[in-house]
């Protein structure tokens, strides 16, 4: 039985993901793990309550003792799981999906998101039903706690700024709406927050925070004179940066430079990124003195890579980071204070810290392809693919096909959470990006209908 995708359990409520499963899910943690205690958070959507009670009685069927944290972000709930010496963590969230769709994610006691052995583990024993149920009597409890505190005094406490910046910050109505502003402020930071009244059906934006869904945060960074501004998405385990004249930052520039301030402060070390980043995180990070390591696209290949080889930073180029210093979960709060703590220390505006990275044309597509062909259609593009191109310097295979170009490349993979093939092509020009796409989505169209 096949539940996890690349970012736990994911569906719309109801159809994919129903309240049985999680209670199942729940009954399989516990069963997994023994008793002791475990937390629960949630986002703001609507189906939260709902799947919060049934996994919560599946844990609790099963032994286990829930501490039930309420609306939190991803990152704070990862947090918390640690700081409370919980045996394990759930995050009930479909992070930036829109709102009919709810989640279960789940957590290490050492912050991380489940290993592929922990999910394998998990989709074992709900396929057998093996659950191991308590007595009656042996029942875990259930309890409320508010600990938000606790991780805006452990993030905000590891952070000092030299001067109080004006930041305005974008929750979107999602988890961050209420912790974001309260860490800014206890760093003394002059706040502005926009659509931070939680709201499970995300009427201000989408939960996806993009170019052309944060106008909103743009036009108030420039008409406000502000210095910065973030953007979330639904659950906040992502992060969108903004420059002072109000100019979104690309994913790939940002996780770029970054990573190579890490490094330069470190005096070196390595950055876990995917298959999907851009050449400029590769060429700023060793440009700063350090390596770099590709993985699998998602979070819990990067955390898990992050924490297998030691790395001083990891993230993806959606605005997913890794801050290992403070937690193995994507966490996009943390990320946008450890990101202004880093123009605090740079002195510079963010226009001018962003500015010595190279930029690369990104172009993205995709090809409907049924689940059930996607083996066998990528079976038959690691035979074809590399022959649609010329000057193939490398085939990188560990998330899909990743063909490196002379000065481009082309990334072919099906999707952890719809039907459809992706395609990634980066190049210098955009002309030269769209060809490479276009010959890319030839390549896959041909063999979806083969193996049709």
């Amino acid at each position: 039985m096949k539940l996890f995708g690349t970012s736990g359990i994911r569906g719309v409520v109801n159809e994919d993901l129903t309240p049985e499963l999680a209670l199942e899910v729940g009954m399989a943690l516990a069963s997994l793990k023994g008793r002791g205690t475990y937390v629960l958070a949630r986002d703001t959507r609507t189906t939260g309550p709902v799947l919060t009670s049934a996994f919560a009685s599946g844990l609790m069927a099963c032994g286990g003792d829930v501490v039930d944290l309420g609306l939190l972000p991803t990152g704070a709930l990862a947090f918390l799981t640690r700081e409370l010496k919980a045996k394990a963590g759930c995050m009930i969230t479909a992070s930036h999906n829109p709102p009919e769709y709810n989640g279960l994610k789940l957590f290490r006691p050492d912050s991380s998101p489940f290993w592929p052995e922990d999910e394998r583990a998990i989709e074992e024993i709900v396929g057998k039903r093996a659950f191991r149920r308590s007595s009656w009597n042996s029942m875990g409890k259930l309890t409320c706690l508010d600990a938000s505190e606790r991780y805006v005094e452990g993030l905000a406490g590891s952070v000092e700024l030299s001067r109080p910046w004006r930041v305005v910050l974008d929750p979107g109505c999602g988890a961050t709406s209420l912790l974001a502003p309260r860490v800014f402020r206890e760093l003394h930071c002059q706040v502005v927050a926009l659509n931070a009244r939680p709201d499970g059906y995300f009427p201000a934006r989408s939960p996806d925070p993009r170019p052309d869904t944060i106008a909103d945060l743009r036009r108030a960074v420039r008409e406000l004179g502000a210095d910065v501004g973030f953007a979330y998405d639904g659950d906040g385990d992502r992060m969108v940066v903004v420059d002072e004249e109000g100019r979104f930052v690309p994913f790939d520039v940002a996780l770029a430079c970054f990573a190579a301030h890490v490094v330069r402060s470190r005096g070196g070390g390595l950055v876990i990124t995917t298959v999907e980043a851009s050449y400029c995180v590769e060429e700023a990070v060793r440009e700063a003195g350090g390596e770099v390591v590709k993985t699998r696209v998602g979070d819990v290949s990067v955390s898990m890579e992050v924490s297998r080889r030691g790395a001083v930073f990891g993230g993806e180029p959606c605005g997913a980071w890794i801050c290992p210093d403070f937690s193995l979960a994507a966490d996009g709060i943390a990320a946008s204070v450890f990101l202004l703590r880093a123009l605090d220390e740079a002195g510079v505006k963010p226009s001018e810290f962003f500015s010595g990275i190279s930029r690369y044309v990104t172009v993205r597509d995709k090809v409907p392809c049924p689940n059930e062909l996607k083996a066998l259609v990528m079976s038959l593009l690691k035979e074809e693919l590399p022959g649609s191109f010329r000057q193939v310097r490398e085939l990188i295979d560990i998330d899909g096909l990743r063909l490196e170009l002379e000065g481009s490349w082309v990334l072919v993979r099906p999707s952890g959470t719809e039907p459809v093939i992706r395609i990634t092509a980066e190049a210098k020009t955009s002309e030269e990006a769209e060809a490479l796409a276009r010959r890319a989505r030839r390549a896959v169209e041909e063999s979806v209908g083969r193996a049709g």
